[in-house]
C-alpha cells in the first residue's frame, strides 16, 4: 500500500471529509419542482448558510450548491435561512441556476 493509500485509508476510518469538518444535513424541502437540501457547516462564530438545489430536468438530475456570507447561531436557524435565501434564486432564476 502506497503512503497516499494509507493516507486515504487512515482518513476515511476516522470519518474523514465534510461530515469531519461539522458539515450537516437537514430535512429536503421542496418547493416548485425543485428540491432544496440545506447543509448548514459549523464554521467559527455559527452556522453557515449553505445548500444544494436540484431538480431532475430530461431525466437528469441537475444540482446547484451555493454558499452564503450568512452566519446564525443555530443549525436550525442557518436551515431555516437557507431555504428563504434558494426559494429567492428559484423565483428569479429558474432552472437558469443550473448553467452558472
Amino acid at each position: 500500500m502506497t503512503l497516499i493509500n494509507k493516507f486515504w485509508a487512515r482518513l476515511k476510518a476516522r470519518g474523514g471529509g465534510k461530515e469531519k469538518r461539522g458539515r450537516h444535513s437537514a430535512a429536503v424541502v421542496e418547493y416548485q419542482g425543485f428540491n432544496i437540501q440545506p447543509t448548514p457547516n459549523k464554521v467559527s462564530g455559527g452556522w453557515s448558510t449553505e445548500a444544494r438545489i436540484s431538480k431532475a430536468i430530461d431525466g437528469e438530475t441537475k444540482t446547484h450548491h451555493f454558499i452564503r456570507a450568512d452566519t446564525t447561531a443555530s443549525r436550525d436557524a442557518a436551515a431555516e435561512l437557507v431555504v428563504a435565501k434558494a426559494r429567492v434564486m428559484i423565483d428569479q432564476a429558474g432552472e437558469q441556476i443550473f448553467s452558472t
